[in-house]
């Protein structure tokens, strides 16, 4: 069986979650190749080469693909799928955006989301806002699947490249759409869905002036900063900081929930961290169902509390 990654970077590196996208392909393929698409990514293919399961890296290095436009990219991908049994890419907002139009191109059924391999043709993948997991068998010659990143270990890496760099010479000009820039949100934490440390805050912190008291907790901690969907919407925090089903999936070492009810959908993002602190004043909200510790109380009480006593 031989399968084909979709590497997601950023033009000079690789973005963490294609380490376990990798290894979640090693466990139903023979053989394994990376596909590095970009106008400027061959940084990121060298590092795609230190990868220990991969026999080579592909890298489509043209202006065409500037900004990974999906259109371009799928088309791409189509191209190159005669020789692949099974496509892999994050279940990130970049597998999200492409994979369905790959799996259109090739008129397959697409597998999204998946966190367990079962068989060569069987996975599990999270249904209900993840309070149930369905078993999904595939009978189409070719398996299109977005990996969950926080399900699987990083794959493994060697010092010195391991894969064979093979440049593509493809290019595909798309009519229907045009990278016209890109503006990114200036930040000095950690990037959240790959942060060993995450401190959430809810709608109980009732305005974004209160919200500083999470980044406080957070520069304490060197941690990144999550919020649940009601404090996104009360516009406490940009949108880019939710966590949750319809936010991003995270899994750190460490979540601190303040002021977080605990909302299916929230769950849903989180409950895979390995420990889970939760600090609200109900004794009955159902974030404590998860965490392994919590504090009832005030959290305007309880967080400066707990910087005083981490910054001794």
């Amino acid at each position: 069986m031989q399968g084909l990654i979709i590497a997601e970077h950023h033009e000079q590196q690789l973005a963490p979650v294609t380490a376990p996208t990798v290894s979640a392909a090693a466990t139903c393929c023979d053989t394994l190749d990376i596909l590095v698409i970009g106008e400027a990514c061959q940084e990121a293919a060298n590092s795609a080469a230190l990868f220990t399961d991969l026999r080579q890296v592909l890298v489509a290095e043209n202006s065409c693909f500037k900004g990974n436009l999906a259109e371009n990219s799928a088309t791409l991908i189509a191209q190159l799928a005669n020789d692949y049994d099974y496509i892999f890419a994050p279940a990130s907002t970049f597998g999200k955006n492409l994979l369905p139009r790959v799996a259109a191109l090739l008129d397959v059924q697409a597998i999204s989301d998946i966190v367990a391999v079962k068989s060569h043709d069987t996975f599990v993948r999270p249904i209900y806002a993840g309070n149930g997991l369905a078993t999904v068998q595939s009978f189409d010659d070719k398996k299109v699947i977005t990996v969950r990143p926080t399900a699987f270990a990083k794959a493994a890496c060697a010092d010195t490249p391991t894969a064979d760099i093979k440049p593509l010479t493809t290019s595909i000009e798309s009519t229907k759409s045009r990278h016209v820039g890109l503006e990114l949100s200036p930040a000095d934490r950690p990037e959240l869905t790959s942060a060993e440390v995450i401190v959430s805050g809810g709608r109980a912190l009732g305005s974004a002036e209160n919200f500083k008291l999470i980044e406080q907790l957070a520069d304490t901690l060197g941690a990144a900063i999550g919020a649940s969907r009601a404090a996104v919407d009360a516009g406490f925090v940009p949108n880019d900081y939710q966590v949750g089903q319809t936010g991003k999936i995270v899994a750190p070492k460490l979540y601190i929930a303040v002021g977080i009810s605990g909302a299916i959908q929230h769950l849903a993002g989180m409950k895979d961290s390995k420990v889970i602190v939760a600090i609200n004043k109900d004794p009955e909200a159902p974030i404590f169902q998860v965490a392994n510790y919590g504090i009832v109380g005030d959290l305007f009480t309880v967080v400066p509390e707990l910087i005083s006593a981490l910054s001794r």
